[in-house]
């Protein structure tokens, strides 16, 4: 299943948040992390980004999750074998 991006829509003042439904490699997770940084510019309330429907993701994806986790974006709907991929990534990128 390709990767879908897809804005929700939110009151004025509510936190950005963007839906991420299929699989994500390297080039998805690139331009996820590019919507963040242009929403997080154009707003003050914070970008939140649901990955409930993510069936599938890379090492490389997990790191710009991480990135993304370390810039104030809150990562939503991880279920525990994406939630394990990213904390390794995370723990694996802080021990070098």
């Amino acid at each position: 299943m390709p990767t879908r991006i897809t804005q929700v829509e939110s009151q004025a003042g509510e936190t950005r948040r963007l839906k991420v439904e299929g699989t994500l490699t390297m080039a998805d997770a690139e331009l996820l992390e590019g919507i963040c940084n242009e929403l997080c510019e154009q707003c003050e309330t914070g970008v939140s980004v649901d990955l409930a429907n993510i069936t599938f993701l890379d090492s490389d994806s997990a790191w710009v999750l991480c990135r993304l986790k370390r810039q104030g974006i809150s990562l939503e709907g991880l279920d525990l074998f994406v939630r394990k991929v990213v904390e390794l990534a995370e723990k694996n990128g802080s021990d070098s």
